[in-house]
């Protein structure tokens, strides 16, 4: 029971990664708030941990994009639990399209979710963490906020740039008791890559030339911001904490140049 006692906001909670991340945090003991724009999934697995662990869970509605819906989400928040402990921000979009089709409202659109979500999640957690003492929070940045890839112009740019976010808050809220990291996963089984029609082999053929050969599940990821919410993460603060199967180590064989003569 790492996190017992502890309230966790999950942004994107509703499905993939953060619903993963919710159910873990009630496992071990946390109190969780799901927020989604999806307001009904994110009600439904609110639901189903009652069901568990009563009175474990809450959802509310929120659009990350929205600097008023974050601040009434917190407040409903402490409202519900009585403080925060807290905060991951797993919401996300993704569009795959090549540089020269890449308009300026789709590229907004992504920094507005992706960005521009995660600081305003950052920036309405704050009161409630310091009225709590201190806390953590969790960024999802991507292997592609590391590297960039042939069509996620929109995304890598956000995903770096939450990075940047990640350790300018570690710096300005360690003195307060809060610390900040940033989770890296690299491919994982979630909604947001499904392809219509692929087998699970499918999906673990596509990645088979990196060191571990599959996707992740959604639970492998979860995993890790377990740990960096936790006590065991004590001193760590303004990193960067791949979970991506090896991805970041190198390129896939399949794609290594030929050997120099």
């Amino acid at each position: 029971m790492e996190l017992a006692g502890l309230v966790v906001f999950i942004s994107g909670g509703a499905r993939g990664i953060g619903a993963a991340c919710a159910r873990r945090c009630v496992e071990e003991g946390a109190r969780v708030m799901i927020a989604d724009r999806r307001a009904e999934e994110g009600q439904a697995l609110a639901d189903s941990l009652n069901a568990g662990h009563p009175d474990c869970a809450a959802s509310v509605a929120l659009d990350v994009a929205d600097e008023v819906a974050w601040e009434a989400a917190m407040a409903a928040t402490e409202a519900r639990f009585g403080r925060l402990d807290g905060l991951v921000n797993s919401a996300g979009i993704i569009r795959n399209l090549p540089f020269e089709k890449l308009d300026a409202e789709t590229f907004r659109k992504v920094l507005d979710v992706n960005l521009t979500g995660t600081f305003l999640g950052m920036k309405a957690a704050l009161p409630a963490l310091k009225r709590t003492g201190g806390g953590a929070i969790v960024n999802f940045s991507s292997v592609q906020g590391m590297e960039g890839r042939e069509g996620l112009m929109a995304y890598s740019a956000s995903k770096f740039g939450i990075r940047a976010l990640t350790r300018t808050a570690a710096i300005e809220l360690g003195p307060l008791g809060i610390r900040v990291n940033t989770v890296l996963p690299g491919p994982t089984r979630t909604s947001m890559t499904e392809r219509p029609g692929w087998s699970d082999a499918d999906y673990d053929a596509a990645y088979g030339n990196y060191p571990l050969g599959r996707m992740a599940a959604a639970s492998e990821v979860a995993e890790l911001v377990l740990f960096l919410l936790s006590a065991r993460a004590s001193f760590c603060t303004g990193g960067d904490y791949p979970v991506d199967g090896g991805m970041l180590a190198g390129k896939p064989r399949n794609v290594m140049p030929a050997s120099p003569r």
